[in-house]
């Protein structure tokens, strides 16, 4: 009996279901207060907590002040904000999978050989979300680190974790969020972003340039499981300017390549 919780066959998302009796309502209402903080909202009140995560405001002010007494929230008059021990919970995610430690190394190699940054990346739902970060200095506008988000249509990472599932689950996973304009030069045709998918599986790689922000050319590799899967992917990002596409193709891709075949090899996957 398959997971409820597990993707469906192909790599779709797995379908909503209604909550049974093993259903704790008050938890999944615990971690909604703690998904309504980001960059764009740090500190709240107890009502701006309310609003963005559709409760009462008794209901937030119950929830905010456990998480205050438990460590993971702190309160500064009337503002509210999360703790560094909230990282804990994303933490027991990355140390759960020794796939990091064994990659980590790999990518700093990586980036000594050739001066750019490095990360590492996983799929969940339309997203890439971001589990390993080696950079060398700041080249993009956006604030990444470990647990940032980004569009996959627009990533490369994200085109190569896409390219790891099943035709119809890529439909399902483009359907669910409909892809918008980052730059001007961002493909949001989701009829062309199927064929740049399929050919980053067939050619084992992706390179996106200045589709996420304008300026910044990224190519990506996948990690492979044991059994051949795409379990997770790596990139290196440079600026068009310093490392326009060819340069990036002709100097990274060979060495970006050995380093995700170095960890697939780690990790029991086929390089």
């Amino acid at each position: 009996m398959q997971d409820p919780s597990s993707p469906a066959p192909g790599g779709a998302p797995p379908a909503r279901q209604e909550p049974g009796d093993s259903y704790v309502q008050s938890f999944a209402r615990g971690l909604s207060v703690v998904r309504t903080f980001s960059a764009e909202a740090p500190a709240q009140t107890i009502t701006e907590v309310a609003e963005r995560a559709g409760l009462t405001r008794a209901g937030a002010r119950r929830i905010l002040h456990t998480l205050q007494h438990l460590g993971y929230v702190e309160a500064e008059g009337r503002l509210f904000r999360l703790t560094p021990k909230i990282l804990d919970l994303g933490f027991a995610y990355l140390s759960s999978l020794p796939l990091w430690n064994l990659a980590e190394p790999v990518m700093e190699n990586l980036v000594q050989q050739i001066k750019e940054s490095c990360s590492a990346a996983v799929l969940d739902a339309s997203d890439i979300v971001y589990v390993l970060r080696v950079p060398t200095h700041k080249i993009m506008a956006i604030n990444l680190g470990v647990g940032s988000r980004l569009p996959a249509y627009c990533t490369s990472m994200g085109r190569v974790l896409l390219a790891g599932l099943a035709p119809d689950a890529v439909q399902a996973r483009l359907a669910a969020s409909p892809p918008e304009p980052r730059t001007p030069k961002t493909v949001t045709d989701v009829k062309r972003l199927t064929e740049l998918v399929e050919q980053a599986r067939l050619q084992g790689w992706a390179l996106v340039a200045e589709e996420l922000e304008e300026g910044l050319v990224s190519l990506a590799a996948p990690i492979r499981g044991r059994h051949g899967e795409v379990v997770a992917a790596i990139n290196v990002s440079g600026q068009q300017h310093r490392t326009p596409p060819v340069v990036m193709l002709e100097r990274f891709l060979p060495k970006l390549l050995g380093a995700a075949n170095q960890i697939s090899g780690m990790i029991g996957g086929r390089s």
